[in-house]
């Protein structure tokens, strides 16, 4: 019964089988202890890094096999061990990691790279067509644990032009070596199409921005990524999107100015920068899925979002690790370790804000004291201790900040009832199933305060109203029965 749910549902927007079915083990194994979830995640992203260690070695030896037969193997490892570290102690890995529900990104994560990992050991001169299969079934895997892996198509169309050089091949882009690539990369282009097509059914996107909209909203967040990657400071749970998107504000301004000059740098560097060249693009390519074009969710951007595309970053820092060694062989070591501790350091603050939810909300808002979420989150966690005073700080400010927040109205109701405000809590309730007619909760938390006062018949049809619009609401179940109770009608109130 869990398997065939795990396989059929769309839950929370996404078709993610073999994650569910992680997070089902681990349940099997420690019911709902977190210490194994946590420890899942670290193992698969520990393997992940292993993987990209033996993948930048083998683009390494294919970019630079002059310098490998110059200086032998042990540069070649020192560059392949810093690209794999600068992926795994990064601090934009975090969220990923300490969230146990972003399963899905350690998990597909493993797929993609072990997919071109197995697809360059086919393009080995003794390899055999298993691995070619082994690549295509691996990516099938990947899209099954989230969808996003779907760019591993485009990667390794990049990786044939370079460093592999199959395309455009002797008798060009339309030659017989061309085609046979092609013909290669199909089924993964259509495993990644059917994917795709899947996802926007399981997403039923809500309300899109405009097309100039859109535009800003890529723009700012490949700049986002792009400089948090460079310099990780300031990292946030929670990055809102702004109500409004104006793309004349300084901010995507300042997006296509970056975004226009990636561009232009590497259309220059082409020539005698290829490697340069192809790790811009594959960065940017493999960002698409989760840049903002489709938008989902309250974010503008996310630190989980850069977790597929990290590896080009990290692989062109081996390289330069590379290149460097060979003039100071000493210094460059000394540097690569600097870099890494640094790294390490950052993320053990940043492993921090993940430590419960009052860390994580405090330093949402800390990062951004202008987001209403933030705010009417933590202000829900100190509702949840039994700090109401402070909450109502929060909410407050959260509701200035934007008043058309449901959720927000909500919460602020519960705790106006704690105070024993109910009149002020019932606006708020009316409020927030105004905004959003089908809030379920909110229809049961007013029927909780109708009932605090006394009106027993109305709290039974706000309860109604819940479990008409989500059946498995087992709070306004309970209340209703409750409130029956109090009538005297104890047959119904068992049902």
């Amino acid at each position: 019964e869990q398997l065939a749910w795990m396989w059929t549902t769309f839950h929370m927007g996404h078709y993610i089988p073999l994650s569910w079915m992680t997070l089902g083990l681990d349940y099997l194994a420690w019911g709902m202890n977190p210490t194994g979830y946590h420890a899942t995640n670290v193992v698969l992203h520990a393997v992940n890094a292993v993987l990209i260690y033996f993948v930048a070695r083998r683009l390494l030896q294919l970019a630079a096999p002059a310098l490998r037969s110059a200086h032998g193997a042990s540069p070649l490892t020192y560059a392949s061990v810093f690209a794999a570290l600068v992926f795994a102690v990064h601090p934009l890995r975090v969220e990923s990691v300490a969230w146990i529900t972003e399963r899905r990104d350690v998990l597909s994560g493993c797929f993609f790279t072990l997919a071109v990992a197995c697809y360059l050991r086919a393009r080995h001169a003794i390899a055999t067509r298993r691995w070619y299969w082994a690549a295509v079934g691996v990516f099938a895997c990947g899209l099954l644990a989230k969808a996003s892996v779907m760019t591993v198509p485009a990667v390794l169309f990049i990786l044939n032009c370079y460093p592999l050089k199959r395309l455009p091949g002797p008798g060009g882009i339309f030659g017989a070596d061309a085609r046979r690539v092609y013909t290669e990369l199909l089924p993964f282009a259509l495993l990644a199409a059917l994917t795709a097509g899947l996802s926007l059914v399981a997403l039923k996107p809500p309300d899109q921005l405009a097309l100039g909209g859109k535009l800003a909203v890529s723009a700012y967040s490949f700049a986002f990524y792009l400089a948090k990657t460079l310099l990780p400071v300031g990292l946030s749970p929670l990055y809102e999107m702004p109500n409004e998107i104006d793309p004349s504000n300084p901010p995507f301004l300042a997006a296509y100015v970056v975004a226009a000059a990636v561009a232009g740098v590497a259309w220059r560097a082409r020539k005698r920068h290829v490697a340069l060249t192809v790790t811009l693009v594959t960065f940017g390519v493999v960002l698409l899925p989760t840049i903002g074009f489709v938008q989902n969710g309250p974010q503008i951007a996310a630190d989980r979002y850069t977790y597929h595309a990290a590896p080009a970053l990290a692989i062109l820092a081996g390289g330069a690790l590379l290149v460097l060694s060979q003039r100071w062989a000493l210094a460059s070591r000394l540097i690569a370790a600097a870099v890494v501790f640094a790294l390490g350091v950052a993320t053990w603050q940043q492993t921090k804000v993940w430590h419960n939810s009052e860390s994580l909300w405090s330093r949402a808002v800390a990062v951004d004291p202008s987001s209403p979420i933030a705010h009417g989150q933590l202000a829900t966690e100190f509702v949840r201790q039994d700090r109401v005073d402070e909450a109502v700080t929060h909410f407050v400010r959260a509701l200035a900040l934007d008043s058309t927040y449901a959720e927000g109205h909500n919460n602020f109701g519960v705790a106006l009832v704690r105070l024993d405000r109910v009149d002020e809590a019932l606006v708020h309730y009316q409020r927030a199933v105004s905004l959003k007619p089908t809030y379920d909760e909110a229809y049961s938390n007013w029927g909780i305060a109708v009932a605090r006062q006394g009106n027993a018949e109305q709290s039974i049809r706000l309860y109604a109203q819940a479990t008409a619009i989500n059946p498995d609401n087992s709070t306004a179940h309970l209340n209703w029965g409750n409130a029956l109770v109090r009538l005297g009608r104890p047959d119904e109130a068992i049902e």
